[in-house]
């Protein structure tokens, strides 16, 4: 399997007011709106979409429809980490068994374990299927750090371990990774904003929340990136910057839900205790959607 690209960490849409319960015509609208604008795969199940949140039964539901509605036309990396390797052996497990492509275990958060901890948590996941297993590094959001030596350590003890979601905020991690294993480790960006810098590195795409609204121009903008056309590729990135930074002015994904709202494609409901974002934000995300849109004509 080749990991590149961008790859959209999707939202989870809610039918009510209160959040309940999943709103699937919604959610494969989303879906095919992803595959039409060229992603090279979407991601269910991530921080983006609200998987703290989710019911058990829930998140086994969104990776099963995701995988349906994909129909093989993208790759679905599912999310299936948990602070609790058992649950997460057991989810990647019901993960490989409907018929994702990937998983993405995220590194186990408030427990924070050790380097040693985080070893053996990966290497159980990851010995228990067989499909590839891709890292999610986020120690803003999990209160641990995954060292790129103890990345290596797992990789060597389990072979299906094949890319990292590297969401340090630090490029300078990433190309750490890329020159302690080379091309063995597969580099995505958790970041939106360092995507280009990171492929400057050796990175090999994204894991992106703005292509949830602008799947094409994130894509392209990743492209460009990748085949290495720097001034082509800066200036996308530079446009797409002001996106990215109205996207997370609050905790994520309020502001891209917002975003989506505003077209009309979800309803603007997050789960608690997440609230939706605040009517300034909604300002700042309308007007800098039509300035990027009048700028791309």
């Amino acid at each position: 399997m080749r990991i590149e690209g961008t790859y959209t960490a999707i939202v989870t849409p809610f039918r009510d007011e209160a959040g309940q319960p999943v709103d699937w015509d919604a959610y494969d609208a989303l879906v095919d709106a992803q595959v039409a604008g060229g992603v090279a795969g979407i991601v269910p199940c991530g921080t983006t979409g609200e998987s703290p949140t989710l019911t058990h039964e829930e998140h086994a539901a969104v990776i099963e429809r995701t995988v349906k509605r994909a129909r093989g036309r993208v790759q679905v990396i599912a999310g299936t980490g948990s602070n609790s390797t058992h649950e997460a052996v057991g989810t990647s497990q019901r993960a490989e068994h409907v018929g994702v492509d990937a998983v993405m275990v995220v590194v186990p958060y408030y427990n924070r374990p050790t380097q040693d901890g985080l070893y053996r948590h990966f290497v159980e996941v990851a010995r228990s299927v067989r499909v590839p297993v891709v890292v999610y590094n986020i120690p803003g959001r999990t209160g641990a750090d995954l060292a790129p030596e103890t990345l290596a350590r797992i990789a060597e003890a389990a072979p299906n371990v094949v890319a990292i979601k590297e969401a340090t905020g630090n490029v300078l991690r990433a190309q750490k990774i890329v020159q302690l294993m080379g091309g063995r480790m597969t580099v995505l960006s958790g970041d939106d904003a360092l995507t280009l810098p990171m492929c400057a590195v050796g990175a090999r795409g994204v894991i992106s929340v703005g292509s949830n609204v602008l799947p094409a121009e994130v894509t392209r903008a990743t492209r460009l990136a990748l085949e290495g056309s720097l001034l082509e590729a800066r200036k996308a990135h530079l446009a797409l910057l002001p996106v990215y930074e109205a996207l997370f002015l609050e905790a994520s994904p309020a502001p891209v839900k917002g975003a989506l709202a505003l077209r009309g494609a979800i309803r603007d409901v997050v789960r608690g205790p997440l609230a939706p974002c605040t009517e300034g934000t909604r300002k700042v995300l309308a007007a800098t959607l039509e300035a990027y849109a009048a700028g791309a004509r």
